[in-house]
């Protein structure tokens, strides 16, 4: 496995093919946004930059990285691939429809994976014509400075499929977990009720947002608090998490809180935004509650 197809050139998309690309993989990255890939190009140049810098990596292999990412806005461009990655927004209807549209362009042996969070990786496999060629890795964000990738098989992935899939996060220096296909699989099913129930401690009154990350960084030591982790992951992602393990496992405590339900109405969603939990327009965060 050495062609590396990437569909979706957002952050997730442009740090796995910044992670493929460094370890000697061929990338293509895929996105019928023009504007976007141009963005993707600039973020995959600063990341290597920044390993350059930190002394992680020489130039040289900076530089040979950066050769190996080519890009395109059309399908076809992925007819070579070994392996494709789908890593567009987290929306079922939106990436069964570029799975269906995708797999006429493939090779017959072309592996497909998913970048979902909490999408079940069966449903999303009976969308294509392979679906023991099908499989789910989830990268965390950011890709190049996490370790951890989920692989979740669903119910018809083969051996031989997860067995590449796994060889071959490994070649990324990535650090993989078998996970099986229930929702929001390991990180997102412990991670976002704790996020979410950060948020009733703040919607209850319990304690100010200061308190409350406050709390959990010097109480549990985490390097960051509930609710600034809330605002890097983006909010929308939050609730999307939530609701995914409300409707899937149909009990009351994972009902996502009210208050998260109406931020990301009033479309503040974290730092993307500028606004969240935080206001990020000054130089310091300030609380928005």
């Amino acid at each position: 496995m050495n062609r590396i197809g990437i569909i979706g050139a957002g952050q997730m998309g442009s740090g796995i093919a910044t992670v493929c690309a460094l370890a000697g993989f061929d990338v293509r990255l895929v996105d019928r946004d023009k504007d976007q890939l141009a963005a993707a190009l600039k973020r995959i140049k600063e990341s290597v930059a920044r390993r350059v810098a930190r002394g992680q990596i020489d130039k040289a292999r900076g530089d040979k990285a950066l050769k190996l990412v080519h890009t395109g806005t059309a399908f076809k461009a992925l007819a070579d691939r070994d392996l494709v990655i789908e890593a567009v927004t987290e929306s079922e209807p939106v990436k069964r429809q570029v799975l269906s549209d995708l797999v006429p362009h493939l090779g017959k042996n072309t592996l497909i994976a998913t970048n979902t969070s909490t999408i079940a990786i069966t449903r999303l496999a009976a969308t294509t014509d392979r679906p023991d060629r099908f499989i789910g890795v989830h990268f965390m964000n950011p890709v190049p400075a996490m370790r951890l990738v989920e692989i979740i098989r669903g119910i018809a992935t083969s051996d031989s499929t997860f067995n590449a899939i796994r060889d071959f996060t490994v070649r990324l220096d990535k650090e993989p977990v078998r996970v099986e296909d229930f929702p929001a699989f390991i990180v997102h099913r412990i991670l976002m009720p704790m996020i979410n129930e950060a948020i009733y401690v703040l919607y209850e009154g319990v304690g100010t947002m200061e308190s409350i990350d406050k709390a959990m960084r010097l109480g549990a030591n985490h390097p960051m608090g509930p609710l600034e982790l809330a605002d890097f992951i983006g909010l929308d992602t939050c609730l999307v998490v939530m609701q995914a393990l409300n409707d899937g496992l149909a009990d009351s405590k994972y009902r996502p809180c009210p208050l998260l339900v109406k931020y990301v109405e009033a479309g503040w969603l974290g730092r993307k935004t500028g606004r969240g939990f935080y206001d990020y327009s000054g130089d310091t965060p300030t609380p928005t509650r």
